[in-house]
């Protein structure tokens, strides 16, 4: 995203070992040398992004949800979708809001991007807002499972209070409506 300005800090990676590699994460063990001198281990999950989008239909935020089994419960988020290798984000985020939800966007607009947990690992997600939305069918995937509803910005804050609503791309999607609603233009 960007450029490293803060050399000093920079860990030199000197060996990976590959732990596991699934159909969504890869994990490795990296070795690297510290600005120190020593050597130190890191965990590092590999991912190859995702995309989400804020959908607003006649002053409603467009979520669904879906089982989220880490969690061991459900979850209710924005649309959102990993990329396929090599998928560039403009191309899945119209994919993405069609399969969950039925919905097309006459345009869509990179709010942000953001790393959900750069400690350990490299998943990004670009959020997009979608404009002038028109409903249609899902075209969901043979092993998803979801309940697509619209809600308000006073619902969406009532549903983080209450914890249904908890992951950080809708809680942040939530915010950046927010902000729009107040004049605001986020992630510029």
């Amino acid at each position: 995203m960007t450029e490293n300005k803060n050399k000093q800090l920079d860990e030199i990676t000197l060996s990976t070992e590959s732990i596991y590699k699934g159909k969504i994460i890869s994990v490795q063990v990296d070795t690297v040398k510290l600005p120190n001198g020593e050597e130190s281990k890191r965990e590092v999950v590999r991912h190859s992004g995702a995309v989400a989008v804020l959908a607003i239909h006649n002053d409603r935020m467009i979520v669904v949800e879906q089982f989220r089994q880490p969690l061991g419960r459900t979850q209710v988020e924005i649309p959102a979708g990993k990329l396929d290798p090599g998928e560039k984000p403009e191309d899945a985020i119209n994919r993405e809001l069609k399969e969950e939800t039925g919905y097309t966007a006459k345009s869509m607009k990179l709010l942000f991007s953001f790393y959900t947990s750069p400690g350990f690992a490299d998943e990004i997600i670009h959020l997009y807002l979608a404009d002038e939305l028109t409903a249609g069918d899902a075209e969901l995937d043979e092993d998803e499972f979801l309940e697509v509803t619209e809600i308000t910005l006073e619902e969406a804050f009532a549903q983080i209070r209450e914890g249904r609503m908890s992951d950080a791309k809708t809680i942040m999607a939530v915010q950046a409506w927010q902000l729009l609603k107040l004049g605001a233009q986020p992630g510029q």
